[in-house]
């Protein structure tokens, strides 16, 4: 039932050969997990699966979520069990080991959502024209006589399932020390993906690979917090200097 797509392909076309120029992980939640116990009543429950950027493939979200509703009718003596067997599933279909925590509801204490760190860039007064993926909107978006250390964001993301047309909305924080980005060219950059089909996963080394051409970062950062869609949300954080986040929650999330 599950879909593996491999992360080869589109790294070839992002010439991403041989080492990966990052580190980082793609974060899942899911928070419509259930099974029976052995007395046959339901369980409510939430996971969380933690994905290697270094596996070789990502897990198809629908093939996902279908997978999991199949464990509805299923008994099991406990979520230790059910935790192993994901992980277990998983780490084969995505072809590294894949790290799972299943948390019942009644045991999950609420923490309030957070802000992103960081300047919001969805202020400026640009205008903007190109909805179609165009990464020559950084051309000429640095200044080489400004060397700066800073955090942006913005809530202002939005790509499409290349599988179901679907729209896919994110919140896109950006780390990064070297010469300053102009935050309209960034911006005119991350709104271009609007009419863009591509995996959560793939958008993100895109923009990961896109920045470190043409604004040149000594470092960077790139962690995208997606809402959720069908009762799963796809976090993917990829960075050369920092390690991987916290699995903390936006708003809209």
């Amino acid at each position: 039932m599950l879909k593996a797509i491999a992360r080869a392909h589109n790294r070839t076309q992002l010439g991403i050969g041989g080492k990966l120029p990052f580190s980082g992980c793609d974060i899942w939640n899911s928070y419509e997990l259930t099974w029976l116990n052995e007395g046959g009543k339901p369980v409510a429950a939430m996971a969380e699966f933690y994905l290697p950027a270094t596996s070789p493939n990502i897990i198809e979200s629908k093939s996902l979520k279908l997978y999991l509703h199949s464990f509805s009718t299923k008994k099991f003596k406990s979520r230790e069990k059910l935790s192993a067997i994901l992980s277990q599933k998983l780490s084969k279909v995505s072809g590294a080991k894949t790290n799972v925590k299943v948390y019942e509801i009644n045991s999950i204490k609420l923490e309030p959502p957070i802000n992103l760190p960081g300047s919001c860039i969805d202020n400026t007064n640009t205008k903007l024209s190109v909805y179609n993926y165009d990464p020559g909107q950084l051309s000429g978006g640095i200044d080489k006589t400004s060397q700066t250390q800073e955090t942006l964001h913005s809530h202002l993301f939005q790509s499409n399932c290349p599988m179901t047309g679907q729209p896919d909305w994110a919140s896109i924080l950006i780390s990064y020390r070297g010469s300053k980005i102009h935050p309209d060219h960034l911006l005119a950059y991350l709104v271009s993906f609007r009419e863009h089909a591509e995996f959560h996963e793939q958008c993100v080394e895109r923009i990961f690979m896109d920045i470190k051409r043409h604004c040149q970062p000594e470092v960077l950062t790139i962690y995208a917090r997606y809402t959720r869609r069908g009762g799963l949300d796809i976090n993917p954080f990829r960075s050369d200097f920092e390690n991987s986040p916290a699995n903390f929650r936006l708003l809209r999330q």
